[in-house]
C-alpha cells in the first residue's frame, strides 16, 4: 500500500532559521509581512519577504495558492515559500494550502513554519492527500523528495488535528490504491484479502465464497462473474463502534469488465480496472471509520466479480432469477453491475435491516455524458438521507448532483419475458439504471444510489490529488456518517 505522507510535528526556535538547509514554507496574507516569523525571515533576507509581498506576481497568489522564491539571501535554505492564507480560512482554503505544501517539497525537506495557523486538520489533510504517489510499478528512478516538518506552538492540539486528517487520508489512500491496481493483481481473491486486512483495525470480516452465494439465491451476482476464472465472492464488514441499529454502505466491486459477451471496443478498455470504484469507496470508509474509532454501526457490503467472455459466460437474452425472486431479461451483459448490486442490496436488507442504504457504483457512462466529471449523480427515494448527504459533500467539496426519479422510466425497463430487462435503452440511461436498481429496495428504506462514473479516475491532475484514482466519496460518507450517526 502507499504510505502516507506524515509530517512530524516539531517547535522551531525562530534564532535557528538562518540555518536550516530544508525548504521553508510560511503562510501569509497581506501585502506586507506582519507575523513575527515573517518579519525575522524578511530580516534574515535582508527584505526579500517585503519585497515578494509587495510584489505582482503575489498579488496574483489566491487563497491556497503559493509563491516560491527559488533564491533566499541570508538563508541555507534550499527556498523560501510564501502560502497565501487568511487569518481564518475556509476548509476548502486551508486544503489548497496543504496541497501547496506537498507540491512545494523539495529534495533537501519541507518546514512549515505553522505558529498561529487555524484549521491545521484541513492543511494537513491538503498535504497528505496531494502527496499520494502510486508508484508500485516504476522501476526507473524516481524524484527524490524529502521529509516534511511543521512548526506549531501547541503540540498537543496538532497532534489530534494530524491524528484526525490521516485517518481520513488513509481511507482516501486505501480507496486509491485499490482502484489503480491492475486487474491482473486486484483479482477478486486479492481484493478480498486485502479487505480482510482490516480486521487488525477491528473490522469484522466475512467472505462469502460461490458456494453461499449460489445458496443464497444470488444468481444475478455469479451470472456476471461466470465467465471468470475468478470466482465470484462477497465480502461483508461491520463496525460496530455503537449499540445503534446498523447503516450499510454497498459498493460495486467489478474488478474487470471487458463487458462480456456484448464486448466494449478496446480503445479505453485499460481503464475498466475501475470497475471495482464502488467497493473500493466503501474499503475507504470502513477504514477511515475504524482508524478513528467511529462512534457509530456501520456495514460495509461488497460484490466481487469480473465480467469476462467465456463459452460459459452470460448470454444477451438469458434469464436468470435474483435473490429477491424478480427474474431478469439480460439484454446486454455489459450492464452488468447492476446486476451485481442489486443481490448485495436485496441481502443488505434482508440481513441488517439497515436504517440507510447507500451504494455506490461505476454504474453508466450516461452519469458522464449527463454531469461530466464534476458531479457523481445521487439518486434516492429518500428526501431527508439525500439532502444529509449533499450537503456532507458540500461540506467536503465532492461534487454530488441529485437526478430525477419517477415511475415514468419504469416503462423502458419492461421485458416480453421476464419481469424487467437489465437495460432501458440510451435516454435516460443512468435513471434507468437507478429505477432498476430500486425494485430491489424495500418498501420505506430510506436507500441513495450513487453513480460514481465520472469522479472516480481523473483525467488530469486535481486539487487534491494526481491524475488517477481520485478516492471521491470517502470523505463525503465519513462527515455523513459522523454528521447523522454520531451526533
Amino acid at each position: 500500500m502507499t504510505d502516507v505522507l506524515i509530517p512530524a510535528l516539531v517547535t522551531t526556535v525562530p534564532e535557528t532559521l538562518g540555518a536550516v538547509t530544508a525548504k521553508i514554507a510560511v503562510f501569509a496574507e497581506g501585502d506586507a509581512p506582519k507575523a513575527a516569523l515573517l518579519r525575522r525571515l524578511d530580516r534574515l533576507t535582508r527584505g526579500m519577504v517585503t519585497k515578494a509581498m509587495g510584489s505582482e506576481a503575489w498579488g496574483k497568489v489566491k487563497p491556497g495558492e503559493a509563491l516560491e522564491l527559488s533564491h533566499a539571501p541570508g538563508l541555507a535554505a534550499e527556498g523560501l515559500v510564501l502560502v497565501r492564507l487568511p487569518r481564518r480560512p475556509t476548509a476548502e482554503e486551508a486544503r489548497k494550502a496543504g496541497a501547496a505544501l506537498a507540491r512545494a517539497r523539495g529534495k533537501a525537506g519541507l518546514l512549515v513554519l505553522a505558529e498561529g495557523a487555524a484549521r491545521l486538520e484541513d492543511i494537513f489533510l491538503g498535504l497528505m492527500l496531494r502527496s499520494y504517489d502510486f508508484a508500485v510499478y516504476k522501476t526507473g528512478e524516481r524524484p527524490e523528495k524529502g521529509t516534511v516538518s511543521v512548526s506549531v506552538t501547541d503540540l498537543a492540539a496538532a497532534s489530534a488535528a494530524l491524528e484526525a486528517a490521516r485517518a481520513v487520508a488513509e481511507g482516501v489512500t486505501f480507496t486509491r490504491d485499490l482502484v489503480n491496481e491492475p486487474a491482473n493483481v486486484l483479482t477478486t481473491m486479492e481484493f478480498a484479502a486485502r479487505l480482510e486486512g482490516l480486521r487488525d483495525l477491528g473490522v469484522e470480516v466475512e467472505v462469502l465464497d460461490e458456494e453461499e452465494l449460489e445458496r443464497l439465491g444470488m444468481r444475478l451476482l455469479l451470472g456476471v462473474g461466470i465467465g471468470s476464472e475468478c470466482p465470484s465472492k462477497v465480502v461483508v464488514m461491520t463496525w460496530k463502534g455503537s449499540d445503534a441499529e446498523p447503516f450499510a454502505l454497498v459498493g460495486k466491486g467489478v474488478c474487470f469488465d471487458t463487458g462480456g459477451i456484448s464486448i466494449k471496443p478496446a480503445g479505453g478498455m485499460e481503464e475498466m480496472t475501475m470497475d471495482m470504484g464502488g467497493a473500493g469507496v466503501v474499503a475507504g470508509v470502513m477504514k477511515t471509520l475504524a482508524l478513528r474509532k467511529a462512534r457509530a454501526h456501520v456495514v460495509g457490503l461488497v460484490g466481487l466479480v469480473e465480467n469476462m467472455p467465456d463459452g460459459r459466460a452470460q448470454r444477451p437474452g438469458d434469464i436468470v432469477k435474483s435473490m429477491k425472486g424478480d427474474t431478469v431479461e439480460v439484454i446486454n451483459t455489459d450492464a452488468e453491475g447492476r446486476l451485481v448490486l442489486a443481490d448485495v442490496l436485496w441481502y443488505a436488507q434482508e440481513r441488517f435491516k439497515p436504517t440507510g442504504i447507500i451504494n455506490l457504483a461505476t454504474l453508466t457512462g450516461a452519469i458522464i455524458v449527463a454531469l461530466g466529471s464534476e458531479n457523481a449523480g445521487v439518486f434516492s427515494n429518500d428526501d431527508a438521507l439525500c439532502g444529509a448527504f449533499l450537503k456532507a459533500a458540500a461540506a467536503e467539496q465532492e461534487g454530488a448532483w441529485r437526478m430525477p426519479m419517477g415511475a415514468a422510466y419504469d416503462e423502458k425497463l419492461k421485458s416480453r419475458l421476464a419481469d424487467m430487462m437489465n437495460v432501458g435503452g440510451r435516454e435516460g440511461g443512468a435513471i434507468t439504471a437507478a429505477q432498476f436498481l430500486k425494485r430491489f429496495i424495500k418498501e420505506g428504506q430510506p436507500w441513495i444510489h450513487l453513480d460514481i462514473a465520472g469522479v472516480t479516475l481523473a483525467k488530469g491532475d486535481t486539487g487534491l490529488a494526481p491524475k488517477g484514482a481520485t478516492g471521491w466519496g470517502v470523505r463525503s460518507l465519513n462527515r455523513l456518517v459522523a454528521d447523522m450517526l454520531e451526533r
